[in-house]
């Protein structure tokens, strides 16, 4: 039977997570599912998990050069026509492959289709909504609005667009929708479909610094100039790492110009200038940072 939907999962030392993950895939209960796991050689309990399913999967261990490039030898790979990426940490939710399957099966000229998804935590509970919104690609570059988990494509765009950059470190599923995304828009299926995985361990929560920085070279090498959006949000993440807090007014105000000051040097390194309109929204932010600083002091004065 040909496989009507390859799931991939790219896997490294992730056994903990690793037969939810699975599980999430195999209770789908879809007829003609191909399941390709490419590990990179896991010291932990990976391998003896992946055995333990015997035929239901096909799994590869050994030495890789990260998870681009696991992931790309699983797009090669697919025999499905359809193809979801599932990492080792991740779960999909019941009966999200059959939503996306009917979507693709009626919609014959849709190529990718992305629906909501939760950030849930190591014990698999609900943490947040994951930000999703409606298709549209101007949006995209300021926003990465689409959860990796949560989006489905067809084989054919894989022979279209090729595979993952294997250069990124952490933005080469956002490069990839940026690239397919300039080409043809994406449909949006209003359900959640995945549970995507957050810990302090995490390879994008502990590297906030270090994705922000890739996201922006990324970008400003497709759009030619580094987003705004990006730069501000580089910014608040380096202050934040600098230990300022938000505590009360006069923390806030110390915040807020180091937030300023960052902002300026991150536009500078980037883009080379700082927009006049950017510089008057900073000395906004500084001017009101200050005002209720002094307001607190003197009410602190009256008590």
């Amino acid at each position: 039977m040909k496989a009507k939907i390859t799931i991939v999962t790219p896997s490294y030392n992730q056994g903990i997570f690793l037969r939810r993950t699975l599980d999430s895939v195999f209770n789908q209960n879809i007829e003609g599912l191909e399941y390709l796991v490419f590990d990179g050689g896991s010291k932990d309990e990976t391998v003896e998990i992946l055995e333990s399913y015997g035929d239901r999967l096909s799994f590869v261990s050994g030495k890789d050069g990260g998870q681009s490039d696991a992931v790309n030898k699983g797009l090669l790979a697919a025999h499905g026509e359809i193809i979801g990426w599932l990492n080792s940490d991740d779960v999909y939710y019941p009966g999200s492959i059959e939503s996306v399957l009917k979507v693709f099966e009626e919609n014959p000229d849709v190529d990718v289709i992305y629906g909501k998804a939760d950030h849930i935590d190591e014990n698999d509970l609900y943490m947040e909504d994951y930000y999703t919104e409606q298709w549209d690609y101007e949006r995209l570059k300021e926003v990465c609005f689409l959860c990796q988990p949560a989006v489905f494509f067809r084989k054919s765009v894989v022979d279209t667009f090729g595979v993952l950059n294997k250069e990124l470190n952490y933005c080469m599923d956002y490069e990839y929708w940026m690239r397919i995304g300039a080409k043809k828009p994406f449909y949006f299926l209003n359900q959640k479909l995945a549970g995507s995985r957050l810990y302090s361990d995490n390879k994008t929560l502990g590297n906030r610094k270090a994705v922000h920085e890739e996201i922006i070279v990324m970008l400003k090498g497709k759009l030619r100039k580094a987003p705004k959006k990006w730069m501000y949000n580089l910014s608040h993440v380096i202050t934040e790492e600098s230990g300022y807090t938000r505590a009360n007014a006069s923390d806030n105000y110390k915040f807020v110009k180091a937030l300023v000051l960052t902002s300026m040097k991150v536009f500078l390194k980037y883009n080379r200038h700082i927009p006049l309109t950017d510089i008057r929204a900073m000395m906004s932010w500084l001017k009101h940072a200050y005002v209720a600083k002094r307001e607190a002091k003197r009410n602190e004065n009256r008590l």
